[in-house]
């Protein structure tokens, strides 16, 4: 487990909370009372505050619209299209909406259209296997091919692990392939910290992140400040990116 991962599963709001109230009624057995109730409140409010909708587009919608999103033909040309591997199996059309595999936009689906519309004429797919013996690189590829991309427009960088092995290993095969300009493609959320590390690597990307899932849904019943199960699911992804920023800067990959 990385450092990120580690510090985000443990301010996770459930795990977080849980650990809080175990460690009040400890505080309380031992008799110092004023200490364990602030102890539970915190760890009720920290999960409380994560359940508000409100705080999911607050905290992740930050995060999104630092790029904005873009239609294919308004993404300047470039010479190759990298994505990341991550959430491949995701790509719900809304955070705060059930999952409609109808409507949901993987960040591979991204890439394909940005291709479709000659934004570049070769696409680099980015990720190595996270379990079992088939890489995130190749489930993209397949998915590409499925899409009508040709096999000669595709790379695989089947290597990496985390979002800085991503540009590290992708920056290492820019350079054996002649490769000066990329378009950049992963989710909204997850493109700041992208951005940063591959900007680290000397490249120069053209942010093209994936349509925006942390949004107001179209659903007049809609409550802000409502506590909302899709909110606190939500506050896990959200937190990872955050906790993945701090890391990143404090090693100096950003």
């Amino acid at each position: 487990m990385t450092l990120s991962s580690f510090l985000a599963s443990l301010i996770i709001p459930l795990n977080l909370c849980v650990a809080l109230l175990v460690m009040s009624v400890l505080l309380f057995m031992l008799r110092w009372r004023k200490l364990a109730a602030l102890t539970a409140c915190t760890g009720l409010l920290w999960a409380l505050f994560w359940s508000l909708p409100a705080s999911s587009l607050w905290a992740g919608g930050r995060l999104e619209q630092m790029f904005p999103y873009r239609s294919p033909d308004q993404v300047p040309t470039a010479q190759a299209i990298v994505v990341l591997g991550g959430s491949t199996a995701n790509g719900r059309h809304n955070w705060f909406e059930p999952y409609d595999a109808d409507r949901a936009r993987a960040r591979v689906d991204t890439a394909a259209d940005l291709y479709k519309a000659h934004r570049a004429p070769r696409i680099i797919v980015s990720g190595a296997a996270l379990e079992g013996s088939v890489s995130e690189a190749q489930i993209m590829a397949n998915a590409l091919r499925q899409q009508g991309v040709p096999d000669h427009a595709i790379e695989l960088e089947a290597r990496s692990l985390t979002t800085y092995e991503n540009a590290l290993y992708t920056a290492q095969e820019l350079k054996r392939l002649n490769i000066d300009s990329i378009i950049l493609v992963t989710s909204a959320l997850h493109m700041p910290r992208s951005m940063g590390v591959f900007r680290s690597q000397g490249l120069q990307p053209i942010a093209a992140p994936s349509q925006h899932q942390i949004v107001v849904p179209d659903n007049s019943r809609f409550a802000f400040w409502l506590p909302n199960i899709r909110a606190l699911d939500a506050s896990r992804t959200i937190i990872k990116e955050y906790a993945g920023i701090v890391v990143y800067w404090i090693r100096g990959w950003l």
